[in-house]
């Protein structure tokens, strides 16, 4: 709605996908050791999920 439409895109998910589920996920201890963070996880994630196509 803040966009101006009735429907939201994949970029519109994808820019509130880490504010959102940010504070949802706990690393495994490996990956802290490892130095990753919530954001790279996230990120990883949301480079691997393609965008629906119509």
């Amino acid at each position: 709605m803040l966009g101006g439409r009735d429907f939201a895109t994949p970029d519109d998910v994808r820019a509130i996908a880490l504010p959102a589920l940010r504070h949802r996920i706990m690393l495994a201890p490996e990956l802290q050791i490892d130095g990753q963070s919530v954001d790279d996880v996230l990120h990883a994630l949301l480079a691997r999920v393609e965008a629906p196509r119509q």
